[in-house]
């Protein structure tokens, strides 16, 4: 039996859109917080969640793993040095997403997504 897809393609192929996630997810830890689209911010949570999990375990595998996918060394470390630490005792549910109003040239429902 066929089972559905999981996750939004955004309107891009599949190479577009791992790096348009990848960089979201960068400028999210970065900033810790961002302005984007609901549909990228929902699909962003999913990635941000997995990513801030790795940075909880804190061994190797899970710092080689998330270098990978994050591919920037700064960013890295201040996932495993700083954000890991702050959300050990919580559980999951590590972002959250605010509404902020339908954009101006296209009417696209804007959101606010935050680290928590």
């Amino acid at each position: 039996m066929a089972q559905g897809k999981v996750g939004r393609k955004l309107g891009r192929n599949m190479g577009h859109r791992k790096n348009l996630l990848n960089n979201l997810v960068k400028s999210l830890f970065e900033h810790e917080q961002i302005k984007t689209t609901r549909a990228k911010a929902k699909e962003l949570r999913r990635l941000a969640d997995k990513m801030i999990t790795l940075g909880k375990k804190g061994d190797l595998a899970s710092r080689r793993i998330a270098l990978k996918f994050i591919r920037e060394k700064k960013i890295n470390q201040k996932l495993f040095a700083v954000l890991g630490p702050r959300y050990k005792d919580r559980k999951g549910g590590y972002t959250a997403i605010f509404f902020l109003g339908n954009r101006p040239g296209d009417n696209a429902p804007e959101v606010l997504i935050k680290l928590v």
